[in-house]
């Protein structure tokens, strides 16, 4: 059974989100004209499938990967204009039924950042725009990803150089902001493949000798779940502490995805269907062995991120994800009704 999507805005919206709805409106006359004449046969066939992290209150410098709160209101305002925004679950449903409406589109959000909650979800009940969170569990009701350690710890460490080149990190300048980021952003590149204890160990090295980072709490907690919930947004798991599965034995990859499945379930009271594999390039941060993981779980579905729009051939449990990283409406706009006629690059590693 579908469940309805049920949220509305019934709460005040902030200053700086209503500034940022309007930026989209000088697309409005492109973007109308090119959702017209640009709706190939197969756009009726095709799902697009958003893929956010967090959306911060405001522009961070460390954090230029991330939209803010702005960006993310005119992200959503030409979501609700020019595309048909659909829960996860019933796009899946009329994906595999050939019942999709044209240019169908879902949002979703992975790991479990409470700004979520606090920046996002307002928005999305703004544009009524329907999302799926994907949460890991390790930090619930607190604490933060080892790779917020990273950028917190570069925001603050002191010095204008930082030397890793031990343990295969690089040497990286710590002269101005903007260094810090990218410093930040090549170290965490290299160290996401890492095992998830000597991800840890980073963490701890750069933070030894700084005593309390600016950030420290940046996950959800149950409470905020289940408030997302309570509007109609979906939950899905995420593994337990976000590991490469292709970089850890099976067992630990198996208890990553059954107990994050547990936890949440705990939380909700309900079965979870839906699952985002951490990273998520097929054949590179996932294998045909982490699928059926998947499967025995008691999942029904589940999203990558390969690029592209999904059509019914795909497999169900590698479904592909757009990142939207433009800056301006237009190619924003222009990116998604492209991505409709392009084929997602997934390795053939089961189905």
């Amino acid at each position: 059974m579908v469940e309805t999507y049920r949220g509305s805005l019934d709460t005040a919206t902030p200053p700086s989100i209503v500034r940022g709805a309007t930026a989209g409106r000088a697309a409005s006359a492109i973007l109308g004209l090119a959702s017209r004449l640009y709706i190939p046969a197969c756009a009726r066939r095709r799902l697009a499938i958003l893929i956010y992290h967090r959306v911060l209150p405001e522009i961070d410098p460390m954090r230029t990967f991330e939209v803010d709160a702005a960006t993310f209101g005119w992200h959503m305002q030409l979501v609700a204009r020019y595309f048909t925004p659909l829960t996860l679950s019933e796009a899946i449903e009329r994906l595999y039924t050939d019942s999709l409406p044209r240019h169908a589109l879902c949002v979703t959000f992975d790991d479990g950042y409470a700004d979520n909650h606090s920046v996002a979800l307002p928005l999305l009940r703004r544009w009524n725009v329907p999302a799926t969170f994907f949460v890991t569990t390790a930090h619930l009701n607190g604490g933060m990803m080892w790779s917020d350690g990273v950028i917190e710890a570069l925001r603050v460490v002191p010095g204008d150089y930082l030397n890793l080149e031990d343990i295969g990190l690089g040497n990286h300048s710590l002269s101005g902001t903007k260094d810090r980021a990218t410093a930040a952003l090549a170290i965490l590149l290299k160290a996401r493949y890492l095992h998830p204890r000597d991800r840890l160990a980073l963490v701890e090295r750069l933070t030894d000798n700084i005593g309390t980072l600016p950030v420290d709490r940046l996950m959800m907690t149950a409470e905020q779940i289940l408030a997302l919930r309570g509007t109609g947004m979906e939950i899905g798991g995420h593994t337990v502490s976000h590991p490469i599965l292709a970089q850890v034995s099976d067992a630990e990859g198996w208890d990553e995805i059954v107990r994050n499945k547990e936890e949440l379930e705990s939380v909700l009271g309900e079965k979870l269907r839906l699952f985002a594999y951490p990273n998520g390039s097929p054949g590179k941060d996932y294998a045909a062995r982490h699928i059926d993981m998947v499967k025995r779980a008691g999942y029904t579905a589940a999203v990558s991120t390969a690029w592209g729009a999904a059509t019914s051939a795909v497999d169900r449990y590698q479904l592909p994800r757009v990142m939207p990283w433009d800056a301006t409406a237009i190619r924003f706009g222009l990116r998604l009704l492209l991505c409709y006629g392009h084929d997602p690059e997934l390795l053939a590693i089961g189905a």
